[in-house]
């Protein structure tokens, strides 16, 4: 039986603008078990990047708890929780976030750098990850080269290859193609099979039929539907 690997209680996101509170998120609590395949969905500004953003560590809830991988994050430090973002959690943004001036190689990289490891070990691991994404004759373009389905196919190869338990996809095939979207679903359903716990906040309903179950957000609230509904 698996674990749950990320649970969320009672979470609370308020963002404010002059004197006016917005309520994203309200009183949201879901358990997520190890190997899950999530879709995340409901409409525009449902609050479905802010709880992504939550479970990444980018942004802190307003209020509640959460526990990820057991530890309750409330009691940890900073440093613990750096931590935790930099070997557990990968997270796939919607305009992919590569860095311009570095190769195609050089982005799949940065995440092993930053984590210190060995850089010859980390460059086979690097161009493992651009094959499998079908993209090791481009591992020297630089983004600006790449056209936005192999730009995202570097995003999705730069999360592969942290390896981590927990990955956290916004929008990932937002802006792609038919058959670029469903190459990218595919990946997903590779790390499912390698016990990787999937979140994917998305717009494309068969892609979110495809999923294990849906999260659905609306007006702050969320609830879990079957997928194939």
């Amino acid at each position: 039986m698996n674990k749950i690997l990320v649970s969320t209680d009672k979470i609370k996101k308020n963002y404010y603008s002059k004197d006016k509170k917005l309520r994203v998120l309200d009183d949201v609590s879901v358990d997520i078990k190890t190997g899950d395949l999530v879709a995340l969905v409901g409409p525009s500004g449902s609050g479905k990047s802010s709880l992504l953003h939550i479970l990444g560590l980018i942004e802190k809830p307003t209020s509640g708890k959460i526990k990820l991988f057991g530890e309750d994050l409330n009691k940890l430090s900073n440093k613990e929780k750096d931590i935790i973002k930099q070997k557990k959690i990968s997270i796939i943004f919607q305009n992919n976030n590569l860095l311009e001036d570095f190769t195609a190689l050089e982005n799949i990289l940065m995440p092993l750098i930053i984590r210190g490891e060995n850089i010859k070990i980390s460059q086979t691991k690097a161009n493992k990850f651009l094959k499998l994404v079908k993209l090791d004759m481009r591992s020297s373009h630089f983004p600006s080269e790449l056209s936005g389905g192999e730009q995202q196919r570097v995003a999705i190869a730069r999360s592969l290859v942290a390896e981590t338990d927990l990955i956290l996809a916004d929008e990932p095939t937002g802006n792609l193609d038919y058959r670029t979207s469903n190459d990218i679903f595919s990946y997903f359903i590779k790390l499912k099979k390698m016990k990787k716990t999937i979140i994917f906040a998305t717009h494309n309903r068969e892609l979110a039929n495809k999923a294990d179950y849906k999260l659905s957000i609306s007006q702050g609230i969320i609830k879990r539907v079957n997928a194939k509904t």
